[in-house]
């Protein structure tokens, strides 16, 4: 069914969730995983590059890498093979380079909910690459029962 499965994680409830999900295919269809952080560069700190923002962005950066090491090892810990990646960028091009280049089967993300004006004045990831993706795509839902599941987790 799926060989190759991109989950896009930054260590949110959110994204935790998804990959737990994303694990659990994963492991049901022999799957590979592939791990996706994204740093976006906010305009301040793109602009502000000149004025040595380099200390800021590879801080940034440091904090991405340990939520990475962090969800492969969850992975790892479940029998999976994965790897991963930080870029920069993005979240939407990112996604959809990466899943081309890795001709993944499916991406999972984590669907965080707003509300009111932030629903109108945000697009939705998982919307907008519903339209460029040439695969399938998972928005894991976080459920009541996801507090026992992650406390659950970090017993093991």
């Amino acid at each position: 069914m799926y060989d190759t499965i991109l989950l896009a994680y930054d260590g949110s409830r959110e994204t935790r969730t998804a990959l737990r999900e994303g694990a659990e295919l994963a492991r049901y269809c022999g799957a590979r995983v592939h791990l996706l952080s994204i740093v976006a560069m906010p305009l301040g700190i793109a602009a502000g590059e000149a004025f040595n923002a380099g200390i800021v962005i590879e801080n940034e950066i440091a904090c991405y890498r340990a939520i990475l090491d962090e969800g492969l090892a969850k992975i790892r810990a479940k029998g999976l093979q994965a790897d991963g990646q930080i870029v920069s960028g993005d979240p939407i091009e990112q996604i959809v380079r990466q899943a081309r280049e890795l001709d993944a089967d499916l991406v999972v993300l984590g669907h965080v909910a707003r509300r009111g004006l932030a629903r109108w004045w945000h697009s939705s990831v998982g919307a907008s690459l519903l339209d460029e993706l040439d695969c399938s795509v998972l928005v894991a839902m976080r459920h009541p029962d996801e507090e026992i599941a992650e406390a659950e987790e970090k017993r093991t």
